[in-house]
């Protein structure tokens, strides 16, 4: 997916969005080459599909949220929230999502020091007043959040203990695969009430076949 490409659905599936929101996606192909050069966080594979594999799929997030919760998309956009990304890695979904919502607060959490400097260093380079980056594990946060993001960093099971006390509102997981037994293992295991966790499949929305099997998790 080149950049042109990205925009052209990301204007129709986003009309809302801004020429500005445009000119930071825009910019964001060179400043993670110039990075990834000298930090490799992203495989040479990806970074020839940034926009598709990274910057689009994180961008599920906020169409799930537009699609399945309108309401809180629009206090997302209009008034914003306070939102933590862990596991960021080089700054996904964290990063794209910043662009989208700029009026949230994004702080991006990864243990990980030469992943973080990138995501530090792109949030800069892009302009992102509304990001924070963190190297830290999650459990050494001390800030609660409204809203938890992440992209695959564990299992379900694994993650929910990382962010336990850490948010108000919801996480929003990007998963792939078969993930019923995985989700059903975690609401046991923290004894979780039915009905409070929601998937919606990222290809009833986008017919890109890259999607097939990922999916949004909604946890309340």
């Amino acid at each position: 997916m080149t950049f042109e490409q990205f925009r052209q659905e990301i204007q129709e599936k986003f009309p809302e969005i801004t020429p500005e929101q445009i000119e930071q996606f825009r910019r964001m192909e060179a400043v993670y080459r110039e990075w990834n050069s000298k930090i490799n966080v992203i495989s040479r594979k990806d970074i020839d599909q940034l926009y598709r594999h990274h910057v689009m799929h994180s961008l599920c997030i906020a169409a799930f949220i537009k699609t399945q919760m309108p309401d809180v998309y629009g206090t997302l956009c209009d008034k914003g929230a306070s939102i933590l990304d862990l596991g960021t890695g080089g700054g996904f979904p964290g990063i794209p999502l910043a662009i989208m919502f700029p009026k949230c607060r994004f702080t991006l959490c990864d243990s990980i020091g030469k992943k973080i400097i990138v995501a530090s260093e792109a949030a800069k380079e892009l302009e992102l007043r509304n990001v924070t980056t963190v190297n830290a594990r999650a459990e050494s946060l001390e800030e609660t959040f409204d809203y938890v993001v992440s992209r695959a960093v564990t299992s379900l099971e694994n993650f929910m203990p990382w962010v336990k006390g850490k948010y108000r509102s919801g996480i929003f997981y990007l998963k792939g695969g078969d993930i019923v037994e995985e989700i059903a293992v975690m609401m046991g295991k923290f004894n979780m009430r039915k009905g409070s966790v929601h998937t919606w499949p990222i290809n009833s929305w986008s017919n890109d076949s890259f999607f097939n099997e990922k999916m949004v998790i909604f946890i309340e």
